[in-house]
C-alpha cells in the first residue's frame, strides 16, 4: 500500500519533460500540425515507392488533363501524373528544408556562444557580420549567393543555411549574456570546469527551448525560400519534382490547366503554415511565464 502511494506521489512530480507535454497537448491545432508533419516525413520516406507512376513517366495521350480518378491531380505538359511527382517532391523539399535550417542552427548556436561568452572583438566581429545579413532580406540575400555559387539544390540549401545562421547566433547570444555569469556558471568556473564544458552544458541547455522554437519555424520559411528560388530558375533543375519547380512549370498554362499550379501551391503553403503553427505551440509549451 505504501509502495503504491510512493509510486502515486512519484506520478504526479511535475518534471519539465512532462510539464512540456501536459502544455503541448492543450496545444490543439499545434497536434494537428504536428500529425500533419508526421504525416509528410512518412510520406517523404515511402513515396517513390507507393506513387501510382513512376515521376518521369511521359503519357503524350494524356497531356495536362484535368484530376481525374486516373489522375487524382492530373497532368502535366509531358503527360506525367502530378500527384506521383508532388509526393515524390516531399522529400526534396523538406530535404532541402531541413538540412539547411540545421547548418545554419548548428553554425549559428556556436558563433552565438562564442560571442557571448568571450566577447570581446570576437563578438563585435560575429555581431557586424549578422548586422550586414540581416541588412537584406532573406530572399534577396539568397538569390545573391546562389547567383555567385551558381544555381542547384545544393547551392540552395548553402544559401538559406547562411541567411539563418545570424537568427541563431543572436538568439544564443542573447541567452549566454544573461547566463554567463550567474551563480552555477561560476561555481562551475570556480571548480575547474573548462570553458566548452561550461558552453555546451550549463549554458547551451538554458537556450535549446528557444533553438528548438526558431529552428521550427525557420523549416517553414526555409521551404518557401527554396521553392521561390526553384521557381525563378536558381534552385532544382528539370526533371527534378521539386514542389517550386513544379509551380514553376505551371505558370504558362494557369488560365488553360489550372491544377498544374494549384497543387503545387497548396503543398507548399500546407507545409509552411504546419510548420509554422507547430513552431507557436512549441513556443508556448515550453515557455515558463505561461502557466496553468
Amino acid at each position: 500500500m505504501e509502495n503504491e502511494k510512493i509510486k502515486a506521489e512519484a506520478d504526479d512530480i511535475r518534471t519539465p519533460f512532462k510539464e512540456f507535454i501536459r502544455k503541448f497537448k492543450k496545444q490543439k491545432t499545434a497536434l494537428a500540425a504536428f500529425a500533419f508533419i508526421i504525416l509528410l516525413v512518412v510520406i517523404a520516406f515511402i513515396s517513390y515507392s507507393v506513387v501510382p507512376y513512376g515521376i518521369n513517366e511521359y503519357d503524350y495521350n494524356a497531356i495536362m488533363q484535368a484530376p481525374s480518378a486516373q489522375h487524382w491531380f492530373g497532368t502535366d505538359e509531358f503527360g506525367r501524373d502530378l500527384f506521383s511527382r508532388i509526393l515524390c517532391g516531399t522529400r526534396i523539399s523538406l530535404s532541402v528544408g531541413l538540412l539547411s535550417v540545421t547548418i545554419g542552427a548548428v553554425l549559428g548556436t556556436i558563433l552565438g556562444l562564442l560571442g557571448g561568452y568571450y566577447g570581446g572583438l570576437l563578438d563585435s566581429i560575429i555581431m557586424r557580420i549578422c548586422d550586414v545579413l540581416f541588412a537584406f532580406p532573406g530572399i534577396i540575400l539568397a538569390i545573391a549567393i546562389v547567383a555567385i555559387l551558381g544555381s542547384g539544390l545544393y547551392n540552395v540549401v548553402i544559401a538559406v543555411a547562411v541567411f539563418s545562421t545570424p537568427t541563431f547566433a543572436r538568439l544564443v547570444r542573447s541567452t549566454t549574456l544573461s547566463y554567463k555569469n550567474s551563480v552555477f556558471v561560476q561555481a562551475a568556473r570556480n571548480l575547474g570546469a573548462s570553458d566548452a564544458r561550461i558552453l555546451f552544458q550549463h549554458i547551451l541547455p538554458a537556450a535549446i527551448p528557444n533553438i528548438i522554437v526558431q529552428y521550427t519555424m525557420s523549416i517553414g520559411n526555409s521551404i518557401l525560400t527554396a521553392s521561390s528560388l526553384s521557381f525563378l530558375g536558381l534552385g532544382a533543375k528539370p526533371p527534378t519534382p521539386e514542389w517550386g519547380l513544379l509551380l514553376s512549370n505551371g505558370r504558362n498554362y494557369m488560365m488553360s490547366s489550372w491544377h498544374i499550379t494549384l497543387f503545387p501551391g497548396i503543398a507548399i503553403f500546407l507545409t509552411v503554415l504546419a510548420f509554422n503553427l507547430l513552431g507557436d505551440g512549441l513556443r508556448d509549451a515550453l515557455d515558463p511565464k505561461l502557466s496553468d
